[in-house]
């Protein structure tokens, strides 16, 4: 074997092996590093709502003269529904329903023994499957004395920043107010009915201005309250006032077909849009770092297999001369092999090692906006794959060009 390898190393080219090691190198490094940087920055955007998933919008009708004064509808028709529901970037579509009745709440502080807070407020639902809340805290049947809620946090932050310095009142963090019990009044459109039961905190949204109730509750209390008398059955398929608002299931939030379609027809999406936005943006930018970095690899390969194979076609006699002598092609294939897999691991731990120094310079500025860092193993996982293939295709490459020197 030592005699084969010193008879074919003369014409290996170090030069071409660092070539081969350099491009492999910077190709297996973006794809690494932008693979890496998209898993520890996307807990900036999937964090936006920990219960209405991000890939979510809430849309509605702009409030214009047109709808003020000229006595146009805000609400969606059953024809308008079905034209969103199918548009080639919409998964589906929910509606939100609303409160048929008046909702006070009041608060006692100091356990009881002190001041009041008392608010009006108004009730929503959405349907289950598109919140991503455990059903089991976020639920309500016939007979509970106490409903779930889930608020926006800009209200609590309104409350904190706003209203509480100049009321002289104490401010709440979001743990104390899911431990406070709320009295909730509800109260039918002409007051002659009334309800009054507990209701909590279960949860907070942070892009959706919205206050959330179970579905089975908002369902029965508009029965019982309702302007209409008790005449609607409750359930998914009960016969309700037309939404004012729709949950759309998206593809992508950032979709370029979404923006022109909603303009067209005087629609707008609630809430912050520009979450959104970066996540599409950071998924494209992703995507394309990282197909930069698969064409680099993929070039580098073949830049290995074009000089192996010139390499080997200088060497045909002398391969021709191995085999006939009654070396076996693996023997005589060896030293290409050896070549080619110290060229691939060397490449691979260099890029391994340098996303990691990237990684050391980015984390810590990405912690401070508010990201959870993912791990290394799946940028380390997908280097050592693409390290392996690259290695295999050019042994299988090297031993066919063996066993053509034969003939």
């Amino acid at each position: 074997m030592n005699l084969v390898y010193k008879l074919l190393q003369k014409n290996i080219s170090p030069s071409r092996f660092v070539g081969f090691l350099v491009s492999n190198f910077i190709g297996l490094a973006i794809i690494g590093a932008g693979l890496q940087f998209w898993l520890d920055a996307r807990s900036i955007w999937s964090r936006e709502d920990s219960f209405l998933k991000s890939d979510y919008l809430a849309i509605n009708k702009v409030i214009d003269a047109s709808r003020t004064i000229g006595g146009g509808t805000t609400e969606f028709s059953a024809e308008e529904i079905a034209d969103i529901e199918h548009q080639a970037w919409v998964k589906r579509v929910g509606e939100f329903r609303r409160a048929d009745f008046n909702v006070h709440a009041s608060v006692a502080l100091d356990g009881g023994t002190g001041r009041q807070m008392s608010t009006a407020m108004f009730f929503e639902s959405v349907p289950e499957g598109f919140l991503d809340v455990d059903r089991n805290s976020f639920s309500w049947q016939e007979g509970d004395e106490e409903v779930p809620i889930i608020i926006s946090k800009d209200y609590l932050a309104l409350y904190n920043f706003g209203f509480a310095g100049a009321a002289g009142l104490p401010r709440l963090s979001e743990s104390l107010v899911s431990g406070i019990p709320l009295r909730l009044t509800l109260v039918s459109e002409d007051g002659s009915r009334r309800i009054q039961m507990l209701g909590r905190v279960a949860g907070y949204s942070n892009r959706f201005n919205t206050i959330l109730v179970p579905r089975t509750f908002l369902d029965t209390m508009n029965i019982r309250l309702g302007s209409n008398g008790g005449r609607v059955t409750p359930g998914p398929d009960s016969a309700t006032a037309a939404p004012s608002r729709l949950i759309v299931d998206v593809s992508s939030p950032g979709d370029a077909a979404i923006a022109p379609y909603l303009k067209e027809r005087g629609w707008e999406v609630a809430g912050d849009k520009s979450a959104s936005g970066a996540a599409y943006l950071l998924k494209v930018v992703a995507g394309t770092v990282m197909a930069v970095g698969v064409m680099i690899t993929l070039l580098s390969a073949l830049i290995l297999t074009l000089s192996l194979s010139l390499l080997m076609e200088r060497n045909r006699r002398k391969l021709h001369s191995l085999l006939m002598l009654g070396f076996p092609v693996k023997t005589v294939a060896k030293p290409y092999w050896r070549v080619t897999a110290l060229s691939g691991v060397l490449a691979g731990a260099l890029a391994y090692g340098t996303l990691l120094l990237l990684r050391s310079t980015y984390i810590h500025p990405l912690e401070g906006l508010g990201a959870t860092p993912g791990t290394t193993l799946w940028s380390l996982l997908i280097i050592l794959l693409l390290t392996i293939i690259i290695i295999l295709l050019n042994c299988v490459a090297v031993t066919r060009r063996v066993r053509a020197a034969w003939r």
